[in-house]
C-alpha cells in the first residue's frame, strides 16, 4: 500500500489543459488522480516547510480551476493525509446535462516512503491487512469531512478519491455513505485487496479457476452454517444496499496489492456461466478470514467485499512494481485500458 508520491516536477495531464471535458470518463479520472497527487505533494511541501512560492502542490489542482478548501490532518503525527478541493467555476454549459462537475472533491494520499510519516502510514497499512482500518482516526476524520460536505451541498456535488492506502480510506468512506443511501462518485486507484493473490501466483487459468471455485464453495458452506445459528439477523441486507453504489476502480495486473480484484470480479461472472451463481451470491458477501476469526457479525465488513464496481485495468506492460502501483499511470494517455461494469445480481 506504498507509493512514492515524490514527483516534484510540474508534469501531470498537460494534454487536458485546453480540452477538458467533464463528460469524458478519462478526463474525470485524470482530474481525480491529479488531485490525489496534489495531496501527496501537499504533505511533501509540509515536511519541507515550503513557503507558497516554493510549493509544488498547487498546480495540481489550480490547472483544473480548483482551490484548496482545507487539509485533513492526522491526529497522531500531524501529517496531511487528505484534502478538500473546491471548484472555483465551471462553464454554465456543463450544468445543463449530466454528468455534472463536482463542487468539492475530497482526496486521500497513500503511504509516502522515506519520510517522517512513513511509520504511521505503515501502521495503518497493517490495520488495513487485518481489516481494522475503519478504527483509525484518519478514517473517522475522513468520514466526518465527507459527511459534512454532503450535508452542506448534497451527494451529487461531492466526489471522493484515493490511491493505495488512500484508496482504502476512500472505499470505507464511500461504503459507509452508501449505507446511509448516499452514493458518491468515487475514484479508487490501486486499492489494496486483502486476499490470497491468486491472480499473480497461479499462471494457469484452469487451475486458477479451480482454486477459486473451491474457495467459493468453502466460504459459502461456512457462511451458511454460521448464518443459520445467528439470532440477530439484520432486517435490511447491507450488501444489496451497497450494490447501488458503483465506485470507479483502477487496477494494474502487475501490482500485487490490487491485482486480485481482477480475479475477484471475473470469477463472479464465471460462476454464473457454469451455474454456480447461487453459491457465489453467498460467497461474495464474506471472506474466509471473517468467517474463521469470527468477525462476520461485526459492524465493518472486509474492505474488498464489493457488490458493484466499474473497473478499469491497465493492460500495458509495467517495467517495475513502482510503475504498476504508481498514481502517475492513471492520468497518462499512452497506456491501453480495458473497462467493464461488474454488478451484483
Amino acid at each position: 500500500m506504498a507509493s512514492h508520491g515524490e514527483i516534484f516536477d510540474i508534469s501531470g495531464p498537460v494534454h487536458l489543459l485546453t480540452s477538458f471535458d467533464w463528460r469524458n470518463t478519462f478526463h474525470r479520472r485524470s482530474l481525480a488522480a491529479s488531485l490525489v497527487q496534489g495531496v501527496y505533494l501537499l504533505e511533501r511541501d509540509h515536511q519541507r516547510g515550503s513557503h507558497e512560492q516554493d510549493a509544488h502542490a498547487p498546480p495540481w489542482w489550480e490547472r483544473f480551476h480548483f482551490q484548496l478548501n482545507r487539509v485533513l490532518v492526522d491526529d497522531s503525527d500531524l501529517s496531511y493525509f487528505g484534502a478538500i478541493f473546491e471548484l472555483k467555476y465551471a462553464h454554465p454549459f456543463f450544468y445543463q446535462s449530466a454528468p455534472f462537475p463536482p463542487r468539492y472533491v475530497v482526496a486521500f494520499r497513500g503511504t509516502i516512503m522515506g519520510s517522517s510519516t512513513r511509520s504511521d502510514d505503515m501502521k495503518l497499512n497493517m490495520k488495513c491487512i487485518f481489516d481494522r482500518l475503519e478504527e483509525s482516526s484518519r478514517v473517522r476524520s475522513a468520514f466526518d469531512a465527507v459527511w459534512n460536505m454532503v450535508a452542506m451541498v448534497g451527494p451529487e456535488n461531492v466526489w471522493i478519491a484515493g490511491h493505495s492506502l488512500g484508496a482504502a480510506i476512500a472505499m470505507l468512506v464511500g461504503r459507509n455513505m452508501a449505507k446511509s443511501r448516499y452514493q458518491l462518485e468515487t475514484y479508487v486507484f490501486n486499492p489494496p485487496i486483502i486476499s490470497l493473490p491468486i491472480e499473480r501466483i497461479i499462471p494457469n487459468e484452469t487451475l486458477k479457476h479451480g482454486v477459486r471455485i473451491v474457495s467459493s464453495l468453502l466460504t459459502a458452506g461456512i457462511a451458511t452454517a454460521i448464518d443459520r445459528r445467528r439470532e440477530d439477523r439484520e432486517e435490511e441486507d447491507v450488501f444489496m444496499l451497497l450494490s447501488e453504489w458503483t465506485p470507479y476502480m483502477f487496477v494494474n495486473p502487475s501490482d500485487t496489492i490490487c491485482a486480485e480484484y481482477i480475479g475477484y470480479f471475473e470469477h463472479r461472472e464465471k460462476m454464473n456461466e457454469i451455474g454456480g451463481g447461487s453459491v457465489e451470491r453467498i460467497a461474495t458477501r464474506y471472506s474466509i478470514g471473517s468467517l474463521v476469526y469470527g468477525t462476520i457479525g461485526r459492524e465493518s465488513e472486509p474492505l474488498h467485499l464489493l457488490p458493484t464496481a466499474y473497473m478499469t485495468v491497465n493492460i500495458s506492460p509495467s517495467e517495475s512494481f513502482t510503475q504498476a502501483h504508481g498514481i502517475e499511470q492513471w492520468w497518462q494517455n499512452h497506456f491501453q485500458w480495458q473497462s467493464k461494469l461488474y454488478k451484483f445480481k
